[in-house]
């Protein structure tokens, strides 16, 4: 069981470094809306961001193992360059709070605090959180908010995987090009392809590849619900969320402690997130999607092979403003 918990850890890990950042823009058009997210040259925006996962694993003939762990990132955007066809945006990760418990052990991490507690049991984690702040990438975006490229990845791979090396093969393949594209975009690629009424829904596809963790095909039905029933000075849109698992290839190299052989993981009891926009500033002001899996995994950790059932819940906040959202330092 101690080889399989340590691999579930890492499988947090995975997840508390692509959790992503939703933030989708909007423009009005008469009684129709684009979905574009708008900057102003040396005007600074900022985000929180905050994901709350909880794992339950169910090994066959053992004891259950409980992963839980939280993540809030502080990020700064600021466009160097906006022209008609071309911007150019700096994002800044300006502090990072983590905490993750594996089977009741936390561990705590809060760049605020110079003398962060529960790390010292695990400095190599602590080092990797550390190495989190201060990181940034230069976007380009073209028309319609399309991501064109990404620049800081090399810089950052490096800086990650000194922190902790032997996760260094699982984050090049986990923070790839197109992955960083993803989540270097504060509109995450949503831009509709026409301005939509209310009542009018729009969908995105694409596919989040995890390496040796395998991949999920995620489908996001957006629908644009009009202007918000409380806080009227915000349209509303709400958000639907599936995600499919697909185990990875077996000739996969794994760089875990165990390898993934099958597994039929779906989206539960899907209830919409919400996102709020403020059409005058052109950007989210929060938003707010919660995401349930259920379904099993076919483990092999040595020679064994282990049927595994796993639940996980996922809620992820965002909230946007003009000054930093990071706390100041104790």
């Amino acid at each position: 069981m101690p080889r399989l918990r340590f691999g579930m850890a890492r499988i947090g890990m995975a997840a508390v470094l692509l959790a992503g950042m939703v933030s989708v823009g909007f423009a009005q058009d008469a009684a129709k809306s684009t979905f574009e997210t708008k900057f102003q040259k040396d005007k600074a925006f900022y985000q929180e961001l905050t994901t709350e996962v909880g794992q339950t694993v169910k090994v066959q003939g053992g004891s259950d193992l409980n992963l839980k762990h939280k993540q809030t990132f502080y990020f700064k955007w600021t466009p160097v360059t906006v022209d008609k066809d071309r911007t150019v945006v700096k994002q800044t990760i300006e502090g990072v709070k983590m905490t993750v418990d594996i089977a009741g052990n936390p561990i705590n991490y809060d760049s605020t605090d110079p003398n962060p507690t529960g790390t010292s049991s695990n400095p190599g984690l602590a080092g990797f959180f550390k190495s989190l702040v201060g990181a940034e990438f230069t976007v380009t975006f073209g028309p319609k908010m399309k991501v064109e490229k990404v620049e800081g990845r090399e810089e950052f791979l490096k800086k990650l995987a000194g922190a902790n090396p032997q996760m260094e093969q699982l984050l090049k393949k986990i923070l790839s090009d197109e992955a960083l594209k993803e989540m270097t975009d504060p509109s995450l690629g949503l831009t509709a392809p026409d301005a939509k009424a209310v009542g009018e829904s729009w969908e995105k596809k694409s596919t989040l590849s995890l390496g040796p963790i395998g991949e999920y095909e995620r489908t996001f039905k957006f629908t644009n619900k009009g202007k918000d029933p409380q806080k009227k000075e915000f349209d509303r849109v709400e958000v639907e969320t599936k995600l499919v698992y697909k185990a990875p290839p077996a000739d996969q190299p794994d760089g875990l402690l165990f390898r993934i052989k099958s597994g039929n993981l779906e989206t539960v009891n899907p209830k919409p997130g919400v996102i709020l926009f403020d059409s005058k500033a052109n950007r989210v002001e929060s938003a707010e999607i919660s995401v349930s899996m259920r379904g099993t995994l076919s483990v092999t950790i040595g020679t064994t092979d282990t049927m595994v059932e796993l639940q996980q819940d996922q809620k992820t906040t965002t909230r946007t403003g003009e000054k930093s959202f990071l706390p100041e330092k104790k």
